[in-house]
């Protein structure tokens, strides 16, 4: 990639899994454009950006504040790129039941703009989405495996399986280049520990800093598949210079390793002693959430070998490696 510069789109790069992925292209040497309307996204973490990379790799970074519902924004932002990852997106299984609508523009049509809008930039254009875990919905065997799925148990699910559906219409109809990437429980740096909407492991580990405890949602037993955000990136990066064959299919990004809720619980406890911070171990069970699937762990083998895929943090390390940024965040929010 250093050896020969492209023109990368990134879309929600103000978000936690964006930013990071435009950090590494900036650093791989890559032109960057992105798009964000900060939603859900923070002008913060392209500014934490900028100071990861320095001013130099910063030039070639090129920001655009739009919404992905807006079609002409989507066609001027697609112009002269040849990837595009596609990761705006609303998240969130609860945000969805509580505004389905919202979530059905934003991941449905939004979706809808960006791959039509690649396509209308020529069949060179390589797009690479964020598809999601939540698509295997009721199908309850492990580990998932991705021509295996069951019905979607969220309004959320029901939007990454329509993205998917899209993707094979328009590789079918215009030749459209696209992969789609089952996301399992990414965490890491710069993820949102704040909201009604925050993901459990930065939401847990500010309630433990803080002295609050956490609040586990049904017995504990539930398990998912955490993946460290740097498995994620590359992830979009092999999936964008995949060869031929690789391409017109979905691939997860995982792991392989399923924990539980409980377990997850013990290993921030633990990773927290380690660096030597104070933390509370209470714990308060609720009600299951509705729309959760119960477990969740995939099989990965389908992007190891067409993708080259090969995760490089599995939760314990990737836990230490995002922990000293998940303290300074509650730190400097104390201050």
């Amino acid at each position: 990639m250093k050896a020969t510069r492209g023109l990368w789109l990134v879309t929600g790069a103000a978000g936690f899994i964006g930013s990071n992925i435009v950090e590494t292209l900036l650093q791989l040497g890559q032109n960057v454009r992105a798009i964000d309307n900060f939603a859900t996204g923070h002008a913060k973490n392209l500014a934490e950006v900028r100071r990861m990379v320095g001013e130099d790799s910063w030039s070639r970074f090129e920001f655009i504040e739009g919404d992905i519902r807006d079609p002409d924004t989507c066609r001027a932002a697609c112009r002269e790129v040849s990837y595009v990852l596609h990761q705006a997106a609303l998240g969130s299984v609860p945000r969805s039941l509580d505004d389905p609508l919202t979530t059905n523009e934003v991941n449905v049509s939004g979706f809808l703009n960006m791959i039509d809008a690649a396509r209308r930039e020529g069949s060179g254009v390589r797009f690479v989405y964020a598809a999601s875990s939540s698509t295997y919905g009721d199908e309850p065997n492990l580990p998932k495996i991705e021509d295996r799925i069951g019905r979607p148990l969220s309004p959320y699910a029901a939007t990454k399986a329509f993205n998917e559906v899209y993707a094979d219409v328009f590789r079918r109809s215009y030749d459209q280049k696209a992969i789609g990437l089952r996301y399992f429980n990414v965490f890491g740096p710069r993820q949102d520990p704040n909201g009604a909407y925050a993901a459990v492991i930065p939401l847990w580990v500010k309630a433990m800093i803080e002295g609050a405890g956490v609040r586990i949602n049904g017995d504990g037993e539930t398990s998912r598949d955490f993946c460290f955000v740097t498995n994620a990136v590359q992830a979009n990066i092999r999936a964008a210079l995949a060869p031929d064959e690789a391409w017109g299919e979905v691939y997860n990004v995982a792991v392989g390793q399923r924990t539980s809720l409980i377990d997850l619980h013990g290993a921030i406890a633990q990773t927290l002693s380690e660096l030597g911070v104070s933390a509370s171990d209470t714990v308060v069970h609720g009600p299951a959430r509705p729309g959760d699937v119960r477990h969740s762990l995939a099989h990965i083998g389908k992007a190891g070998r067409l993708l080259g895929y090969r995760p490089t943090h599995d939760l314990r390390t990737g836990l230490r490696d995002a922990m000293p940024w998940y303290i300074d965040l509650v730190s400097k929010e104390a201050e």
